[in-house]
């Protein structure tokens, strides 16, 4: 492009060269920079090794995933029909006709359960004890005290005990347990759950 000023009594011959203005789309970001859009930047792969911390906790990030997705519907199962043994219990005050409530649906768990849950891993069983408390807001002590009596609670948590494990563990979404939670989250989002979050 000439300047008319650098030249006198000769008028530029062209304002703008073919080359001058060359049309870029750009793309604004949430804080507000604008990059020009449509240049190509070859992709880059970075490699690098995993620190042991690191592939530890995905292992174990991983062994709790696998055992949520077993032990999740049962959870649910069991949330469900203690809901409905406690529906049905609530205006029975004789100690008879409550035990003989329980004694029916226990038969039809036991049909329905026993094969399924004599196959979960001690860690699966652990896993599945923090689940039934996210459904029922009751750990496993309280329920087969409530069900079964004070020394079938006692017997189960001694057994618990001695396989390194505690019917009377809580779950704690915000604390401890929160790797669970996001999992059972995912569960539920994925298959269609209605949640029952605490």
């Amino acid at each position: 492009m000439l300047a008319a000023g650098l030249f006198p009594g000769k008028l530029a011959a062209q304002t703008h060269g073919i080359y001058d203005t060359v049309k870029v789309y750009a793309y604004v970001t949430s804080e507000g920079d604008t990059i020009p859009y449509g240049g190509y930047l070859p992709s880059v792969e970075v490699y690098g090794r995993m620190s042991k911390q690191w592939r530890n906790y995905w292992a174990d990030w991983t062994r709790l995933r696998n055992a949520v997705y077993v032990t999740y519907p049962y959870a649910k199962r069991a949330g469900f029909i203690m809901n409905e043994i406690n529906a049905k219990l609530v205006n029975v005050s004789d100690r008879k006709q409550r035990k003989a409530i329980i004694k029916s649906r226990e038969r039809e768990l036991k049909k329905e359960f026993t094969d399924k849950l004599t196959n979960l891993s001690v860690y699966q069983g652990k896993v599945l004890m923090k689940l039934i408390y996210r459904e029922t807001g009751n750990n496993c002590y309280e329920i087969i005290d409530e069900y079964k009596g004070f020394i079938s609670a006692a017997f189960w948590q001694t057994v618990a005990v001695l396989f390194g494990s505690n019917l009377k563990q809580n779950y704690d979404p915000r604390g401890k347990d929160l790797d669970m939670e996001k999992i059972v989250r995912d569960v539920e989002r994925m298959y269609g759950y209605r949640s029952s979050a605490p």
